[in-house]
């Protein structure tokens, strides 16, 4: 299955919950009134696009169809689909990650797929031809190392570990002495599961950036936050928390294959402007996806 075909089947349950509703609705409509207008709006309430942004959206379909004399209920779908598109843009955003070593730090609450991320991330970059280390930052959780040395064997890169329990900012600078002495392109580094509440943990990640820009301090580095899409409106609170918190660089989004929530993407670009960087769409080691802005629309629309 080709890369398309398997973001088309994994937005399933969203365009299901989006798309197909549409469609129906502009069918049994025919023509266009108010009363269209607010069916459309909860449609895309309900498939956690949210409602500050489609407010937003609907307003400009409204304008659309005013200034472009729109009669045909069936073409509001197609300026639907451009104002989607001019949300999200058309540019991939690209990691940046130019500097030898270049330095990953993946945050998320426990339980959003952040080690099977972390994974696959090294798995995309092993494809991009660059020498990778994963470093186990996650010291507090029971097995976090454990499943992270999984992965680090399913993507064949290596691991730097200490035992649970260990501070995990000492972690991080022994992946940075190894990555300079072996020669790394990219050291990707866990986290603890961390609530922005918790301000212990949020200590322990102050501290794992202090340890990287002494130790690194021209490293290109990331900050990639990971977030379940199942959870909608959810996550969008979340990554406000954490990017006020640790200046979050980009977006993982996951499990969008499992929800017919994935209106949570345009929510996410409307609203906070962070930049999703890859998008989830099965649990095999090459369905986490870099995100395409242009390829989404157009298999959530297909």
């Amino acid at each position: 299955m080709g890369f398309f075909e398997k973001l088309k089947s994994g937005l399933k349950k969203t365009r299901e919950s989006i798309t197909h509703k549409v469609d129906e609705l502009l069918v049994s409509f025919g023509k266009i009134d108010e009363d269209l207008f607010d069916e459309l709006e909860e449609i895309l309430i309900t498939s956690d696009i949210g409602v500050e942004t489609t407010v937003k959206i609907v307003e400009k379909l409204k304008e659309r169809v005013k200034k472009e004399r729109i009669t045909n209920a069936l073409d509001v779908k197609k300026i639907l689909k451009e104002e989607v598109a001019l949300i999200l843009g058309t540019e991939k955003e690209e990691l940046k990650l130019n500097t030898k070593p270049s330095i990953i730090i993946v945050i998320g609450v426990n339980g959003v797929g952040k080690t099977t991320s972390i994974g696959k991330i090294c798995n995309v970059l092993k494809q991009q031809g660059k020498k990778v280390m994963m470093a186990a930052g996650d010291t507090f959780r029971a097995a976090a190392i454990d499943q992270l040395e999984i992965w680090a064997k399913r993507s064949g890169v290596d691991i730097i570990k200490h035992a649970e329990g260990a501070d995990p900012s000492a972690v991080i600078y022994d992946a940075i002495t190894a990555s300079k002495a072996r020669g790394y392109d990219v050291i990707v580094c866990d986290t603890a599961g961390r609530l922005h509440t918790k301000k212990n943990l949020m200590e322990e990640l102050k501290k794992i950036f202090r340890v990287i820009s002494r130790e690194l301090p021209d490293a290109d580095t990331e900050t990639l936050l990971v977030l379940d899409a199942t959870t909608g409106q959810n996550a969008v609170s979340q990554a406000k928390n954490f990017t006020e918190a640790a200046g979050v660089t980009g977006l993982v989004l996951t499990k969008l294959d499992g929800t017919a929530k994935g209106g949570i993407v345009v929510t996410i670009k409307s609203e906070l402007n962070i930049p999703v960087k890859f998008i989830g769409v099965g649990e095999h080691i090459d369905e986490l996806q870099p995100f395409d802005p242009k390829a989404f629309v157009d298999a959530l629309f297909s």
